[in-house]
């Protein structure tokens, strides 16, 4: 019993860990600076991802009505120049608004903000930022909530097989159920809202999120097959170390992205840079 406890204890705590990662690699998590203007700190947060295809307002705390900022933008992997547009300011805040672009759109953007005296802060690298359509609650929630139970039980299973305790079939079935749930049923409707396709991964294309979820539901399905009637554990034991390096891939690093030249929705790169 002590066994099966620390076991759970120690799959809650990767799979909450697992969670966070995936949070702070994901397209969804913005771009963070600490800057100090004329003598003030501040923590500017700027997008790299918007829900929906309307214009997204890019917002910079500022208190000082004598700083002043400019947003440059244009077309990701397009050879164009820059637009430039003026930060307003509203109340604390200066707002500006990049365009909206389609599904799997992404455009490239700087920031510049200045006093009477110079330039005060710039982004010494453009930020990316993806657009794609608003995705229902109750598809993107149970989608979420399935894939997290999924790896969690994935990391249970290879614990109490490592550990020979006989429930690990039972477990091991309850993963399949939950990859074949939230990865391969709900998994494509969530990219069918997002970017309007179902599935770009293999053999189709190579979206790493969707072959992140074949991959592990394929070894889940010879893990539990593999032990209807004999013991296996070690596919289970492989089974779970697969799915936990998949887990170490950033979310959406090799997702869905739309080629302007075209206009068809292909697969890109999420380009990372420094979190301050």
């Amino acid at each position: 019993m002590v066994k099966k406890i620390i076991f759970w204890v120690i799959s809650v705590l990767i799979t909450l860990s697992m969670a966070v990662y995936q949070r702070l690699t994901g397209p969804t998590h913005p771009e963070r600076f600490q800057v100090e203007l004329n003598g003030t700190n501040y923590k500017i947060q700027l997008p790299r991802s918007h829900n929906g295809t309307s214009d997204c307002e890019i917002t910079i705390e500022v208190k000082d009505s004598v700083i002043s900022g400019i947003l440059l933008f244009k077309r990701f992997k397009i050879n164009e120049s820059y637009d430039t547009l003026l930060f307003n300011h509203k109340g604390d805040f200066l707002s500006a608004f990049l365009p909206g672009q389609p599904p799997a759109g992404k455009l490239e953007y700087l920031v510049e903000l200045y006093d009477e005296e110079g330039q005060l802060f710039k982004t010494t690298q453009p930020v990316i930022i993806r657009f794609k359509n608003i995705v229902p609650g109750y598809i993107l929630i149970p989608h979420i909530l399935f894939i997290f139970a999924a790896m969690l039980l994935s990391t249970l299973s290879g614990f109490y097989a490592a550990g020979n305790i006989s429930s690990y079939r039972f477990y091991t079935g309850l993963t399949v159920i939950l990859f074949l749930i939230g990865g391969m049923i709900l998994g494509p409707v969530v990219q069918k809202y997002a970017f309007g396709e179902f599935w770009t991964g293999f053999p189709f294309g190579k979206d790493l999120t969707d072959n992140k979820a074949l991959i592990a539901t394929i070894f889940w399905i010879i893990a539990w097959a593999g032990n209807r009637r004999t013991n296996r554990r070690y596919l289970v034991i492989l089974a779970a170390l697969v799915n936990l390096v998949i887990g170490l891939i950033p979310h959406s690093v090799r997702g869905s992205e739309l080629d302007y030249s075209t206009g068809e929705i292909k697969t890109g790169m999420i380009l990372f840079s420094c979190f301050f």
